[in-house]
């Protein structure tokens, strides 16, 4: 027998349902390349529960994310001094003389 989706299930993203690592550095790089995405957001969209530490991972694997900090009320309006705001920046690409 064939197991039932609920109906959020259908209308939500896919990235939602994997949280895995792997998945996780996919939907976090995918996402990054349309544009900024702070921690909050990821959290909430993405359902990556430790933002910084997915970062940071790419940034060792030479992915080219920055941080900048930004304040920011959470879902509850809950205001926020320091949340992260990732985007990607630029590579350096070596001097070829």
């Amino acid at each position: 027998m064939k197991k039932a989706t609920p109906p959020e299930e259908e209308r939500s993203p896919s990235h939602g349902h994997d949280t895995n690592t792997a998945a996780q550095h996919i939907h976090l790089l995918e996402r990054l390349r349309l544009g900024p995405m702070d921690a909050i957001t990821a959290r909430r969209e993405l359902n990556i529960k430790a933002p910084a530490l997915q970062v940071k991972a790419l940034r060792e694997a030479a992915y080219p994310i920055r941080t900048h900090p930004i304040r920011l009320n959470d879902v509850q309006g809950r205001p926020h001094r320091y949340v992260a705001r990732y985007y990607l920046g630029t590579v350096q690409q070596p001097n070829q003389e």
